[in-house]
Protein backbone atom coordinates (compact mmCIF):
# COMPACT_ATOMS: atom_id res chain seq x y z
CA UNK A 1 0.00 0.00 0.00
CA UNK A 2 1.46 3.35 -1.06
CA UNK A 3 0.79 6.50 1.02
CA UNK A 4 1.07 10.05 -0.17
CA UNK A 5 4.20 11.82 1.15
CA UNK A 6 2.07 14.49 2.84
CA UNK A 7 0.38 11.78 4.89
CA UNK A 8 3.71 10.37 5.98
CA UNK A 9 4.89 13.83 6.93
CA UNK A 10 1.82 14.37 9.10
CA UNK A 11 2.40 11.04 10.91
CA UNK A 12 6.03 11.95 11.57
CA UNK A 13 5.10 15.33 13.02
CA UNK A 14 2.49 13.79 15.30
CA UNK A 15 5.00 11.24 16.63
CA UNK A 16 7.60 13.93 17.27
CA UNK A 17 5.16 16.07 19.22
CA UNK A 18 3.70 13.20 21.32
CA UNK A 19 7.05 11.60 22.17
CA UNK A 20 9.71 14.05 23.35
CA UNK A 21 12.29 11.28 23.19
CA UNK A 22 12.20 11.52 19.40
CA UNK A 23 13.14 15.18 19.54
CA UNK A 24 16.48 15.57 17.86
CA UNK A 25 16.17 12.25 16.03
CA UNK A 26 16.18 11.88 12.22
CA UNK A 27 13.30 10.14 10.44
CA UNK A 28 13.82 9.09 6.79
CA UNK A 29 10.94 8.20 4.47
CA UNK A 30 10.95 6.47 1.08
CA UNK A 31 7.52 7.02 -0.47
CA UNK A 32 7.30 4.74 -3.49
CA UNK A 33 10.06 4.96 -6.01
CA UNK A 34 10.65 8.69 -5.79
CA UNK A 35 14.27 9.75 -6.23
CA UNK A 36 14.12 12.12 -3.28
CA UNK A 37 12.25 12.33 0.04
CA UNK A 38 11.44 14.79 2.76
CA UNK A 39 13.49 14.54 5.95
CA UNK A 40 11.92 16.04 9.05
CA UNK A 41 14.04 17.03 12.06
CA UNK A 42 12.26 17.89 15.34
CA UNK A 43 14.21 19.39 18.21
CA UNK A 44 13.41 21.43 21.35
CA UNK A 45 13.07 25.16 20.98
CA UNK A 46 16.00 27.21 22.15
CA UNK A 47 14.03 30.31 22.97
CA UNK A 48 12.54 28.98 26.23
CA UNK A 49 9.04 28.56 24.76
CA UNK A 50 7.12 25.30 24.52
CA UNK A 51 6.99 23.27 21.34
CA UNK A 52 9.41 21.97 18.74
CA UNK A 53 11.09 23.40 15.63
CA UNK A 54 10.53 21.40 12.45
CA UNK A 55 12.93 21.66 9.46
CA UNK A 56 11.93 20.36 6.02
CA UNK A 57 14.83 19.41 3.72
CA UNK A 58 15.42 17.45 0.56
CA UNK A 59 18.12 14.84 0.25
CA UNK A 60 18.82 11.57 -1.45
CA UNK A 61 16.77 8.59 -0.45
CA UNK A 62 18.40 6.13 1.89
CA UNK A 63 18.71 2.80 0.14
CA UNK A 64 17.86 0.73 3.23
CA UNK A 65 15.53 2.64 5.53
CA UNK A 66 16.14 1.62 9.14
CA UNK A 67 13.77 1.36 12.11
CA UNK A 68 12.89 4.56 13.89
CA UNK A 69 14.89 4.95 17.11
CA UNK A 70 15.78 7.74 19.53
CA UNK A 71 18.78 9.84 18.86
CA UNK A 72 21.87 8.36 20.49
CA UNK A 73 25.58 8.98 20.46
CA UNK A 74 25.96 6.46 17.63
CA UNK A 75 23.78 8.50 15.32
CA UNK A 76 26.62 10.85 14.46
CA UNK A 77 28.89 7.95 13.58
CA UNK A 78 26.26 6.62 11.22
CA UNK A 79 25.76 9.97 9.54
CA UNK A 80 28.60 9.32 7.14
CA UNK A 81 26.82 6.22 5.88
CA UNK A 82 24.13 8.26 4.19
CA UNK A 83 22.09 9.78 7.03
CA UNK A 84 21.71 13.51 7.39
CA UNK A 85 22.94 14.40 10.89
CA UNK A 86 21.00 16.68 13.17
CA UNK A 87 22.42 20.16 13.34
CA UNK A 88 22.60 19.72 17.17
CA UNK A 89 24.41 16.38 17.14
CA UNK A 90 27.74 17.93 18.10
CA UNK A 91 26.22 19.89 20.98
CA UNK A 92 28.13 18.76 24.13
CA UNK A 93 25.25 19.87 26.36
CA UNK A 94 22.77 17.48 24.78
CA UNK A 95 21.59 14.90 27.35
CA UNK A 96 21.62 11.30 26.20
CA UNK A 97 18.88 9.20 27.72
CA UNK A 98 20.45 5.88 28.76
CA UNK A 99 17.03 4.35 29.40
CA UNK A 100 15.66 4.80 25.88
CA UNK A 101 14.74 1.53 24.20
CA UNK A 102 15.15 1.46 20.39
CA UNK A 103 12.40 -1.15 20.17
CA UNK A 104 9.88 1.22 21.76
CA UNK A 105 10.65 4.68 20.40
CA UNK A 106 7.25 6.12 21.29
CA UNK A 107 7.72 5.59 25.05
CA UNK A 108 8.81 8.53 27.12
CA UNK A 109 11.45 7.86 29.75
CA UNK A 110 11.75 10.44 32.50
CA UNK A 111 14.98 10.89 34.41
CA UNK A 112 13.83 11.87 37.89
CA UNK A 113 17.44 12.48 38.94
CA UNK A 114 17.65 15.40 36.54
CA UNK A 115 17.93 18.54 38.71
CA UNK A 116 15.95 20.47 36.09
CA UNK A 117 13.04 18.02 36.24
CA UNK A 118 9.78 19.44 37.60
CA UNK A 119 6.28 18.04 37.68
CA UNK A 120 3.39 19.80 36.01
CA UNK A 121 0.89 20.22 38.84
CA UNK A 122 -1.65 22.14 36.79
CA UNK A 123 -3.86 19.07 36.51
CA UNK A 124 -4.67 18.89 40.21
CA UNK A 125 -4.06 22.41 41.54
CA UNK A 126 -4.00 25.99 40.46
CA UNK A 127 -0.24 26.10 40.89
CA UNK A 128 -0.35 27.76 44.27
CA UNK A 129 1.93 26.16 46.87
CA UNK A 130 -0.33 27.41 49.65
CA UNK A 131 -3.27 25.49 48.22
CA UNK A 132 -1.17 22.34 47.97
CA UNK A 133 0.02 22.67 51.57
CA UNK A 134 -3.55 23.23 52.73
CA UNK A 135 -4.65 20.12 50.87
CA UNK A 136 -1.86 18.06 52.46
CA UNK A 137 -2.68 19.35 55.94
CA UNK A 138 -6.36 18.56 55.44
CA UNK A 139 -5.51 15.05 54.29
CA UNK A 140 -3.23 14.43 57.27
CA UNK A 141 -5.95 15.72 59.59
CA UNK A 142 -8.45 13.30 58.07
CA UNK A 143 -6.00 10.41 58.46
CA UNK A 144 -5.35 11.29 62.10
CA UNK A 145 -9.11 11.51 62.72
CA UNK A 146 -9.53 8.01 61.30
CA UNK A 147 -6.71 6.71 63.50
CA UNK A 148 -8.19 8.36 66.57
CA UNK A 149 -11.56 6.80 65.79
CA UNK A 150 -9.95 3.36 65.64
CA UNK A 151 -8.12 4.01 68.90
CA UNK A 152 -11.35 5.04 70.60
CA UNK A 153 -13.09 1.92 69.35
CA UNK A 154 -10.26 -0.21 70.71
CA UNK A 155 -10.48 1.65 74.03
CA UNK A 156 -14.19 0.88 74.14
CA UNK A 157 -13.59 -2.80 73.35
CA UNK A 158 -10.96 -3.13 76.10
CA UNK A 159 -13.13 -1.26 78.60
CA UNK A 160 -16.21 -3.39 77.92
CA UNK A 161 -14.27 -6.67 77.76
CA UNK A 162 -12.56 -5.98 81.09
CA UNK A 163 -15.89 -5.22 82.75
CA UNK A 164 -17.75 -8.17 81.22
CA UNK A 165 -15.04 -10.87 81.29
CA UNK A 166 -12.67 -10.02 84.14
CA UNK A 167 -15.13 -8.37 86.52
CA UNK A 168 -18.07 -10.44 85.19
CA UNK A 169 -20.41 -7.48 85.23
CA UNK A 170 -19.93 -6.69 88.91
CA UNK A 171 -20.07 -10.20 90.45
CA UNK A 172 -18.18 -10.96 93.66
CA UNK A 173 -14.91 -12.86 93.79
CA UNK A 174 -13.94 -14.62 97.02
CA UNK A 175 -10.29 -15.34 97.63
CA UNK A 176 -7.27 -15.86 99.83
CA UNK A 177 -4.37 -13.45 99.74
CA UNK A 178 -0.85 -14.45 100.72
CA UNK A 179 1.45 -11.49 101.37
CA UNK A 180 5.24 -11.50 101.00
CA UNK A 181 7.49 -8.65 102.09
CA UNK A 182 11.02 -8.07 100.83
CA UNK A 183 13.91 -7.40 103.19
CA UNK A 184 14.82 -4.41 101.02
CA UNK A 185 12.61 -2.18 103.17
CA UNK A 186 13.50 -3.81 106.51
CA UNK A 187 16.67 -1.81 107.04
CA UNK A 188 20.34 -2.31 106.26
CA UNK A 189 20.66 -4.91 108.99
CA UNK A 190 18.14 -7.19 107.30
CA UNK A 191 19.88 -6.81 103.95
CA UNK A 192 23.18 -7.90 105.48
CA UNK A 193 21.63 -11.30 106.21
CA UNK A 194 21.33 -12.11 102.52
CA UNK A 195 23.30 -14.86 100.88
CA UNK A 196 26.80 -13.52 100.15
CA UNK A 197 26.53 -14.86 96.60
CA UNK A 198 23.23 -13.04 96.00
CA UNK A 199 23.55 -9.72 97.79
CA UNK A 200 21.57 -7.98 95.07
CA UNK A 201 18.58 -10.33 95.29
CA UNK A 202 16.05 -9.59 98.05
CA UNK A 203 14.72 -12.23 100.41
CA UNK A 204 10.95 -12.70 100.63
CA UNK A 205 9.42 -12.93 104.09
CA UNK A 206 5.93 -14.38 104.27
CA UNK A 207 3.53 -12.61 106.57
CA UNK A 208 1.66 -14.68 109.12
CA UNK A 209 -1.91 -15.52 108.35
CA UNK A 210 -4.05 -15.48 105.22
CA UNK A 211 -6.21 -12.54 104.20
CA UNK A 212 -9.77 -13.42 103.22
CA UNK A 213 -10.86 -10.77 100.73
CA UNK A 214 -14.02 -10.01 98.76
CA UNK A 215 -13.43 -8.28 95.41
CA UNK A 216 -15.72 -6.80 92.82
CA UNK A 217 -15.90 -4.01 90.25
CA UNK A 218 -18.79 -2.14 88.70
CA UNK A 219 -19.58 0.65 86.26
CA UNK A 220 -20.63 4.14 87.24
CA UNK A 221 -21.89 6.93 84.98
CA UNK A 222 -20.13 10.26 85.42
CA UNK A 223 -21.38 12.04 82.29
CA UNK A 224 -24.68 10.81 80.82
CA UNK A 225 -24.43 13.42 78.03
CA UNK A 226 -21.05 12.27 76.68
CA UNK A 227 -20.93 12.13 72.88
CA UNK A 228 -18.97 8.85 73.07
CA UNK A 229 -20.80 6.66 75.56
CA UNK A 230 -17.80 5.11 77.31
CA UNK A 231 -16.27 8.56 77.79
CA UNK A 232 -18.99 9.13 80.37
CA UNK A 233 -18.48 5.80 82.18
CA UNK A 234 -15.94 4.64 84.76
CA UNK A 235 -15.11 1.35 86.44
CA UNK A 236 -14.81 1.46 90.22
CA UNK A 237 -13.14 -1.43 92.07
CA UNK A 238 -13.86 -2.59 95.59
CA UNK A 239 -11.61 -4.86 97.65
CA UNK A 240 -12.31 -5.39 101.34
CA UNK A 241 -11.63 -7.83 104.12
CA UNK A 242 -14.36 -10.41 104.50
CA UNK A 243 -16.80 -9.99 107.38
CA UNK A 244 -18.82 -12.55 109.33
CA UNK A 245 -21.62 -12.20 106.82
CA UNK A 246 -19.31 -13.71 104.23
CA UNK A 247 -18.37 -16.73 106.40
CA UNK A 248 -21.06 -19.17 107.53
CA UNK A 249 -18.53 -20.97 109.72
CA UNK A 250 -17.53 -17.79 111.57
CA UNK A 251 -21.17 -16.82 112.05
CA UNK A 252 -21.71 -20.02 114.01
CA UNK A 253 -18.54 -19.91 116.10
CA UNK A 254 -17.80 -16.34 117.27
CA UNK A 255 -19.39 -12.96 117.71
CA UNK A 256 -18.49 -9.97 115.60
CA UNK A 257 -17.30 -7.91 118.59
CA UNK A 258 -14.74 -10.55 119.53
CA UNK A 259 -13.50 -11.11 115.99
CA UNK A 260 -9.85 -10.56 115.19
CA UNK A 261 -7.35 -12.52 113.12
CA UNK A 262 -4.93 -12.77 116.04
CA UNK A 263 -4.69 -11.58 119.61
CA UNK A 264 -1.28 -9.98 119.06
CA UNK A 265 -0.78 -6.36 118.15
CA UNK A 266 2.15 -4.41 116.78
CA UNK A 267 4.25 -2.01 118.82
CA UNK A 268 1.97 1.01 118.44
CA UNK A 269 -1.07 -0.89 119.66
CA UNK A 270 -3.02 -1.05 116.40
CA UNK A 271 -4.77 -4.34 115.75
CA UNK A 272 -3.73 -6.86 113.15
CA UNK A 273 -7.07 -6.42 111.46
CA UNK A 274 -6.39 -2.74 110.83
CA UNK A 275 -2.98 -3.59 109.43
CA UNK A 276 -4.49 -6.12 107.05
CA UNK A 277 -7.20 -3.70 105.98
CA UNK A 278 -4.55 -1.09 105.26
CA UNK A 279 -2.65 -3.55 103.08
CA UNK A 280 -5.78 -4.41 101.09
CA UNK A 281 -6.55 -0.74 100.59
CA UNK A 282 -2.97 0.16 99.68
CA UNK A 283 -2.46 -2.65 97.17
CA UNK A 284 -4.95 -1.43 94.57
CA UNK A 285 -3.41 -1.52 91.10
CA UNK A 286 -5.75 0.79 89.19
CA UNK A 287 -6.91 4.41 89.25
CA UNK A 288 -9.77 5.37 91.54
CA UNK A 289 -11.95 5.65 88.45
CA UNK A 290 -10.78 3.53 85.53
CA UNK A 291 -11.71 5.07 82.17
CA UNK A 292 -11.59 3.72 78.64
CA UNK A 293 -8.65 6.02 77.90
CA UNK A 294 -6.64 4.20 80.58
CA UNK A 295 -6.63 1.12 78.35
CA UNK A 296 -4.23 2.73 75.90
CA UNK A 297 -0.59 1.74 76.08
CA UNK A 298 0.70 4.50 78.40
CA UNK A 299 -1.88 3.59 81.06
CA UNK A 300 -0.58 0.04 81.48
CA UNK A 301 -4.02 -1.63 81.44
CA UNK A 302 -5.09 -4.31 78.98
CA UNK A 303 -6.84 -7.65 78.67
CA UNK A 304 -6.22 -10.40 76.13
CA UNK A 305 -7.97 -13.76 76.08
CA UNK A 306 -8.09 -15.17 79.62
CA UNK A 307 -5.42 -12.78 80.92
CA UNK A 308 -5.36 -9.15 81.96
CA UNK A 309 -3.14 -6.56 83.62
CA UNK A 310 -3.70 -3.28 85.43
CA UNK A 311 -1.34 -0.62 86.75
CA UNK A 312 -1.22 2.60 88.75
CA UNK A 313 1.64 4.85 89.84
CA UNK A 314 2.46 7.92 91.92
CA UNK A 315 4.75 10.50 90.26
CA UNK A 316 8.00 11.37 92.01
CA UNK A 317 7.29 15.09 91.72
CA UNK A 318 3.83 16.59 91.42
CA UNK A 319 4.74 20.28 91.56
CA UNK A 320 3.99 22.05 88.30
CA UNK A 321 2.46 25.34 87.23
CA UNK A 322 0.91 23.72 84.16
CA UNK A 323 -2.51 22.25 84.82
CA UNK A 324 -3.74 21.34 81.35
CA UNK A 325 -5.46 18.00 80.90
CA UNK A 326 -2.78 16.86 78.47
CA UNK A 327 -0.05 17.65 80.99
CA UNK A 328 -1.91 15.86 83.78
CA UNK A 329 -2.30 12.75 81.64
CA UNK A 330 1.37 12.82 80.67
CA UNK A 331 2.47 13.29 84.27
CA UNK A 332 0.22 10.45 85.42
CA UNK A 333 1.67 8.00 82.91
CA UNK A 334 5.29 9.14 82.59
CA UNK A 335 7.79 8.88 85.40
CA UNK A 336 9.92 8.97 87.27
CA UNK A 337 7.64 7.50 89.92
CA UNK A 338 7.74 7.34 93.69
CA UNK A 339 5.52 4.24 93.79
CA UNK A 340 4.12 1.87 91.19
CA UNK A 341 1.72 -1.05 91.57
CA UNK A 342 0.99 -3.59 88.85
CA UNK A 343 -1.32 -6.59 88.74
CA UNK A 344 -1.17 -9.59 86.42
CA UNK A 345 -3.77 -12.35 86.36
CA UNK A 346 -5.26 -15.33 84.55
CA UNK A 347 -8.77 -16.66 85.08
CA UNK A 348 -10.37 -19.82 83.76
CA UNK A 349 -12.71 -22.59 84.84
CA UNK A 350 -14.29 -20.52 87.62
CA UNK A 351 -10.91 -19.63 89.19
CA UNK A 352 -8.52 -16.71 89.10
CA UNK A 353 -4.83 -16.57 89.99
CA UNK A 354 -3.36 -13.08 90.16
CA UNK A 355 -0.31 -11.39 91.63
CA UNK A 356 0.06 -7.84 92.90
CA UNK A 357 3.49 -6.21 92.69
CA UNK A 358 4.18 -3.13 94.82
CA UNK A 359 7.30 -1.08 93.97
CA UNK A 360 8.66 1.94 95.83
CA UNK A 361 11.78 4.08 96.26
CA UNK A 362 14.23 3.54 99.10
CA UNK A 363 14.36 6.55 101.39
CA UNK A 364 18.14 6.77 101.30
CA UNK A 365 18.12 6.73 97.50
CA UNK A 366 15.31 9.28 97.29
CA UNK A 367 17.24 11.68 99.55
CA UNK A 368 20.44 11.26 97.56
CA UNK A 369 21.77 14.44 95.94
CA UNK A 370 21.99 12.70 92.58
CA UNK A 371 18.28 11.80 92.67
CA UNK A 372 17.39 15.13 91.08
CA UNK A 373 19.65 14.34 88.12
CA UNK A 374 19.31 10.57 87.74
CA UNK A 375 15.99 9.14 88.99
CA UNK A 376 16.53 6.39 91.58
CA UNK A 377 15.31 2.86 90.82
CA UNK A 378 12.12 1.31 92.11
CA UNK A 379 12.42 -1.75 94.36
CA UNK A 380 9.91 -4.50 95.04
CA UNK A 381 8.30 -3.81 98.42
CA UNK A 382 5.52 -6.41 98.67
CA UNK A 383 4.20 -9.25 96.56
CA UNK A 384 0.65 -10.50 97.06
CA UNK A 385 -0.63 -13.78 95.62
CA UNK A 386 -4.43 -13.89 95.23
CA UNK A 387 -6.22 -17.24 94.77
CA UNK A 388 -9.90 -16.70 94.02
CA UNK A 389 -13.03 -18.52 92.96
CA UNK A 390 -15.70 -16.83 90.86
CA UNK A 391 -18.79 -18.93 91.58
CA UNK A 392 -19.71 -17.49 94.98
CA UNK A 393 -17.89 -20.13 97.05
CA UNK A 394 -14.64 -19.75 98.94
CA UNK A 395 -11.65 -21.68 97.59
CA UNK A 396 -11.31 -23.88 100.71
CA UNK A 397 -14.20 -26.18 101.62
CA UNK A 398 -13.94 -25.34 105.33
CA UNK A 399 -14.82 -21.72 104.63
CA UNK A 400 -18.11 -22.79 103.02
CA UNK A 401 -19.39 -24.63 106.11
CA UNK A 402 -22.96 -23.61 106.95
CA UNK A 403 -25.57 -24.27 109.59
CA UNK A 404 -28.23 -26.92 109.12
CA UNK A 405 -30.72 -24.22 108.12
CA UNK A 406 -28.59 -23.37 105.10
CA UNK A 407 -27.81 -19.80 106.16
CA UNK A 408 -24.70 -17.93 105.16
CA UNK A 409 -22.83 -17.11 102.02
CA UNK A 410 -22.12 -20.70 101.08
CA UNK A 411 -25.34 -22.44 102.06
CA UNK A 412 -28.00 -19.93 101.14
CA UNK A 413 -27.39 -19.91 97.40
CA UNK A 414 -30.63 -20.31 95.49
CA UNK A 415 -30.92 -23.38 93.34
CA UNK A 416 -28.66 -25.60 95.45
CA UNK A 417 -25.65 -25.41 93.15
CA UNK A 418 -23.41 -27.05 95.74
CA UNK A 419 -23.63 -30.47 97.24
CA UNK A 420 -23.59 -31.25 100.93
CA UNK A 421 -21.07 -33.59 102.45
CA UNK A 422 -20.53 -33.82 106.21
CA UNK A 423 -22.01 -30.40 106.80
CA UNK A 424 -19.71 -28.76 104.23
CA UNK A 425 -21.01 -27.14 101.07
CA UNK A 426 -18.76 -27.77 98.07
CA UNK A 427 -18.94 -26.83 94.45
CA UNK A 428 -19.07 -29.56 91.83
CA UNK A 429 -15.39 -29.16 90.92
CA UNK A 430 -13.95 -28.61 94.38
CA UNK A 431 -11.16 -31.15 93.86
CA UNK A 432 -10.07 -29.39 90.69
CA UNK A 433 -10.08 -26.05 92.51
CA UNK A 434 -7.99 -27.44 95.34
CA UNK A 435 -5.44 -28.88 92.93
CA UNK A 436 -5.23 -25.74 90.77
CA UNK A 437 -4.96 -23.26 93.65
CA UNK A 438 -3.24 -25.22 96.42
CA UNK A 439 -1.45 -28.04 94.60
CA UNK A 440 2.33 -28.61 94.38
CA UNK A 441 4.34 -25.43 93.79
CA UNK A 442 5.83 -24.46 90.46
CA UNK A 443 4.83 -24.91 86.84
CA UNK A 444 5.82 -28.32 85.39
CA UNK A 445 9.30 -27.98 83.93
CA UNK A 446 9.56 -24.33 84.94
CA UNK A 447 8.46 -21.32 82.96
CA UNK A 448 7.02 -22.56 79.66
CA UNK A 449 8.43 -19.87 77.37
CA UNK A 450 11.10 -17.73 79.08
CA UNK A 451 11.09 -14.20 77.62
CA UNK A 452 14.27 -12.34 76.60
CA UNK A 453 15.79 -10.45 79.53
CA UNK A 454 18.96 -9.08 78.01
CA UNK A 455 22.39 -10.12 79.21
CA UNK A 456 22.94 -12.67 81.95
CA UNK A 457 24.29 -9.96 84.23
CA UNK A 458 21.14 -7.89 83.75
CA UNK A 459 18.90 -10.86 84.50
CA UNK A 460 20.78 -11.77 87.68
CA UNK A 461 20.88 -8.18 88.94
CA UNK A 462 17.24 -7.31 88.33
CA UNK A 463 15.05 -10.44 88.10
CA UNK A 464 13.89 -13.30 90.29
CA UNK A 465 12.00 -16.53 89.54
CA UNK A 466 9.48 -17.83 92.09
CA UNK A 467 7.32 -20.94 92.40
CA UNK A 468 3.96 -20.83 94.19
CA UNK A 469 1.42 -23.39 95.32
CA UNK A 470 -1.07 -24.24 92.64
CA UNK A 471 1.48 -25.10 89.96
CA UNK A 472 2.34 -21.45 89.26
CA UNK A 473 5.68 -19.88 88.34
CA UNK A 474 6.33 -16.15 88.34
CA UNK A 475 9.20 -14.25 86.72
CA UNK A 476 9.39 -10.64 87.86
CA UNK A 477 11.83 -7.74 88.15
CA UNK A 478 12.64 -6.82 91.75
CA UNK A 479 14.49 -3.68 90.66
CA UNK A 480 13.37 -1.20 87.98
CA UNK A 481 15.70 1.45 86.60
CA UNK A 482 13.96 4.70 85.72
CA UNK A 483 16.70 6.43 83.75
CA UNK A 484 17.50 6.24 80.07
CA UNK A 485 20.66 6.34 78.00
CA UNK A 486 20.83 10.12 78.03
CA UNK A 487 21.03 10.07 81.83
CA UNK A 488 24.23 8.10 82.07
CA UNK A 489 23.77 4.41 81.37
CA UNK A 490 27.45 3.98 80.71
CA UNK A 491 27.37 0.34 81.73
CA UNK A 492 24.85 -0.63 79.07
CA UNK A 493 21.64 -0.58 81.03
CA UNK A 494 21.97 -1.87 84.55
CA UNK A 495 24.45 -2.92 87.18
CA UNK A 496 27.26 -5.12 85.99
CA UNK A 497 26.27 -5.21 82.33
CA UNK A 498 28.43 -5.34 79.27
CA UNK A 499 28.62 -2.00 77.49
CA UNK A 500 27.73 -3.60 74.16
CA UNK A 501 24.41 -4.99 75.43
CA UNK A 502 21.14 -3.07 74.96
CA UNK A 503 20.22 -0.66 77.73
CA UNK A 504 17.31 -1.06 80.13
CA UNK A 505 15.45 1.73 78.36
CA UNK A 506 15.77 -0.19 75.10
CA UNK A 507 14.85 -3.62 76.50
CA UNK A 508 12.16 -2.53 78.92
CA UNK A 509 10.89 -4.93 81.59
CA UNK A 510 8.82 -8.10 81.59
CA UNK A 511 6.72 -9.99 84.15
CA UNK A 512 5.63 -13.55 83.28
CA UNK A 513 3.03 -15.75 85.00
CA UNK A 514 2.69 -19.45 84.13
CA UNK A 515 -0.38 -21.28 85.50
CA UNK A 516 -2.43 -24.34 84.56
CA UNK A 517 -5.98 -24.11 85.98
CA UNK A 518 -7.27 -27.07 83.98
CA UNK A 519 -6.74 -28.63 80.60
CA UNK A 520 -5.02 -25.55 79.16
CA UNK A 521 -1.72 -24.14 80.34
CA UNK A 522 -1.42 -20.36 80.21
CA UNK A 523 1.55 -18.02 80.24
CA UNK A 524 1.01 -14.28 80.16
CA UNK A 525 3.89 -11.84 79.62
CA UNK A 526 3.50 -8.22 80.66
CA UNK A 527 6.14 -6.29 78.69
CA UNK A 528 6.57 -2.62 79.48
CA UNK A 529 8.76 0.20 78.25
CA UNK A 530 12.01 1.30 79.85
CA UNK A 531 13.26 4.55 81.29
CA UNK A 532 10.66 6.91 82.70
CA UNK A 533 7.91 5.27 80.62
CA UNK A 534 8.06 1.95 82.45
CA UNK A 535 4.34 2.19 83.27
CA UNK A 536 3.43 2.04 79.59
CA UNK A 537 2.68 -1.33 78.03
CA UNK A 538 4.71 -2.47 75.07
CA UNK A 539 2.71 -5.71 74.67
CA UNK A 540 0.59 -8.12 76.68
CA UNK A 541 1.26 -11.60 75.30
CA UNK A 542 -0.68 -14.76 76.12
CA UNK A 543 0.43 -18.31 75.27
CA UNK A 544 -2.01 -21.22 75.43
CA UNK A 545 -1.05 -24.88 75.08
CA UNK A 546 -2.53 -28.22 76.07
CA UNK A 547 -1.15 -29.00 79.50
CA UNK A 548 -0.37 -32.60 78.58
CA UNK A 549 1.50 -31.57 75.41
CA UNK A 550 3.36 -28.61 76.88
CA UNK A 551 6.77 -30.31 76.90
CA UNK A 552 6.33 -31.45 73.33
CA UNK A 553 5.65 -27.94 72.03
CA UNK A 554 7.91 -26.05 74.42
CA UNK A 555 9.72 -23.24 72.51
CA UNK A 556 13.44 -23.74 71.99
CA UNK A 557 14.37 -20.34 70.59
CA UNK A 558 16.12 -19.22 73.75
CA UNK A 559 13.52 -16.58 74.48
CA UNK A 560 12.10 -14.21 71.89
CA UNK A 561 9.29 -11.71 71.57
CA UNK A 562 6.08 -12.68 69.83
CA UNK A 563 5.76 -11.52 66.24
CA UNK A 564 2.60 -10.28 64.55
Amino acid sequence: MMLHPAVLLTISLAAAIVSPTLCGGVAAFAPGGSSSATTTTARPRGDGRHGVIVDHRRHDVVDNPRRLRPRTSTAAAAAGAGEVPDEDEDDPTRVVNPYADPNYPDLEFVNYDDPEYSADRSEYSDGSDDVIIDNVDATLAEIEAMREDRRKRNDEYQFETYHASVLRGGERSLGEWTVFQTDTFMGRGARLLRDPKAQGVPRLVRRDGILKVVSRGSKVIVDPEASWRVDGERIVHEERLATHDDFPALMMMIDDDDYDYDDDSDNDGSSRKSEDAAHVEGSRCWPDELSSLDFRGPGGNMCVGKAYTTCDATPLSSSSSTTTREHEERQRHEGPFREMRAELGVQENGMRFRVKLDYALLEEEEDDDDASVVPPPLHLRTLTVCRETLDGYWPRPSDNESSSSGGGAGGARDGGEGRSGGGVRRTDHQEEITRALFGPPGAPGGLYDPPPLGSEERAISNYMLLDFEGGATLLLPHRLDQHGEEEGEEDGGGRGEDASSPSSSQLGWVTSLDWTPGRIRYQVDRKVLGGTKLKGLRTLELSEVQGEDADRWRPKDGGSNMRQ
